[in-house]
């Protein structure tokens, strides 16, 4: 079982940026998909997630009305649309599937992991 993140890069202030993260191994139907972000010294923390039934989306304030998450079960895969990109944006973003969950902040609810992809926003 495997997440496999992608569509990083480094671009300027106000850009946009799409990550997917793909699922493989197994189907990611019954599981809520998030997207957290760490910055150098810091902490992993949320950014997006959709429940497991699709049913809600969630979103950090800091990007609220700026980035959108969305997932494509016939393709096992998720995505994070990322507009108006701010330099305070860059981190590596992960992406994280959690089994019939609600969306949760909480990294420790996540069981499946992608590996990274890096953001960065510079002008």
């Amino acid at each position: 079982v495997q997440l496999q993140a992608s569509g990083g890069g480094s671009v300027r202030p106000g850009s946009s940026l799409r990550l997917t993260c793909q699922g493989s191994g197994q189907s990611f139907s019954d599981y809520a998909r998030a997207w957290f972000r760490q910055a150098p010294g810091k902490e992993r923390e949320f950014v997006a997630a959709v429940t497991w039934t699709a049913a809600g989306t969630l979103y950090d304030d800091s990007v609220k009305g700026r980035f959108t998450i969305a997932r494509d079960n016939r393709k096992n895969a998720w995505y994070l649309q990322m507009n108006g990109l701010r330099p305070e944006d860059t981190a590596v973003y992960y992406c994280a599937a959690d089994f019939k969950g609600l969306g949760s902040r909480d990294v420790r609810r996540y069981k499946y992991w992608g590996q990274g992809t890096q953001v960065t926003v510079s002008s």
